[in-house]
């Protein structure tokens, strides 16, 4: 009581070694861009849930970091953070995957390291399409954080009324920051302040509060700098090893980069049957849940007969690995050494 508590933005810069664009070219055309600390080990590929961007792996990838020896990508979905695609509408289960494995193969070439591909909530359904569709060639284990086909399935119908219950507009990111902390959306400050940037975005001279349709698809403006080829993947990457212009307008308002509401046609694809094609990949597999309410039937009859790991992290909300990244840190180097994928470090028990 009587401190203030500060609600202002932190840069990726902080968390990350750098952040790329990869640029890759196919029917629909995309450029996806990711951060990453280089370390050596596995690769953990990190998938966000819906709204959110990369950066809501900031404070989780310091706390694994510091445990294992792994190396940490953690991409921008399309339509999400700072990606610019074609066609941002289309987030179907079946094209995102196919971003997740295009990415791969542009980052990696036909020769990918061990891959552990982790998603929270949405970004855990697309994972496990990823994983079933045999996008990812050296896939070494899967993680799902909350996402249960049963509990999203029920949900589906508030999810409307949740997101109308939301703000349309900040004053500041710092308004934004703490209205994300102050809500519960996020409950861990430090991870707030990092990753609420990647959820909203400055309304380019909006005259009105609710930002005009025009400037919908604005994204921060960033320098473009030369385009280097990548030689093995092939694709091209572009360095931005920019430093963020987090200063804010003040006389600028923030919304949502996405509206989520739009997306709705997908929800019904993103988790229908998602229980049974998570048991089915044949991979070590790893189940985090905020509560043990959210397990249904299928993945019930699953855990009895050890067909994955799970781990219930109670005091976190649906941000799980926002709310608690160590226990999640935690539990994810636990399950990579217990399958002698990787090496502890510092110490790490």
């Amino acid at each position: 009581p009587g401190r203030k508590r500060d609600f202002s933005p932190v840069l990726w810069s902080q968390y990350f070694e750098s952040m790329e664009d990869v640029v890759v070219e196919n029917d629909t055309g995309k450029d996806i861009s990711f951060l990453f600390p280089v370390e050596f080990g596995p690769v953990l590929l990190l998938l966000h849930g819906g709204g959110h961007s990369a950066l809501s792996w900031a404070v989780f990838t310091s706390a694994i970091i510091s445990r294992i020896q792994c190396r940490i990508v953690a991409l921008d979905l399309r339509g999400h953070g700072e990606t610019k695609v074609r066609n941002p509408e289309d987030l179907s289960a079946e094209t995102m995957s196919k971003d997740v494995g295009s990415v791969v193969e542009a980052l990696y070439g036909d020769l990918p390291p061990p891959i552990m591909l982790i998603g929270h909530s949405m970004g855990g359904a697309i994972a496990v399409h990823t994983a079933v569709a045999n996008l990812v060639p050296s896939l070494l284990g899967l993680c799902m954080i909350d996402v249960v086909e049963g509990t999203a399935m029920d949900a589906l119908n508030s999810m409307q009324n949740f997101l109308r219950s939301r703000p349309k507009t900040f004053k500041s990111l710092e308004n934004a920051i703490e209205w994300s902390v102050k809500s519960g959306q996020i409950r861990n400050l430090e991870s707030a302040r990092v990753s609420m940037v990647g959820q909203v975005k400055q309304c380019e001279g909006a005259a009105s509060p609710e930002c005009p349709k025009a400037i919908v698809e604005g994204i921060i403006e960033e320098e473009e700098e030369e385009e280097e080829e990548d030689e093995e993947g092939g694709g091209s990457v572009n360095k931005r090893k920019k430093e963020d212009d987090t200063e804010t307008k003040k006389e600028h308002l923030y919304t949502w980069r996405i509206e989520l509401a739009k997306t709705e046609k997908y929800w019904d694809g993103w988790f229908r049957g998602l229980s049974n094609l998570f048991l089915s990949c044949p991979t070590p597999k790893l189940l985090l849940l905020a509560g043990v309410d959210r397990l249904d039937k299928d993945l019930t009859i699953g855990q009895m007969q050890g067909k994955f790991q799970m781990q219930v992290l109670p005091q976190c909300g649906h941000a799980v690995h926002e709310d608690a990244p160590d226990k999640v840190a935690e539990a994810v180097a636990t399950f990579l050494i217990r399958h002698r994928f990787t090496e502890p470090i510092g110490g790490f028990q």
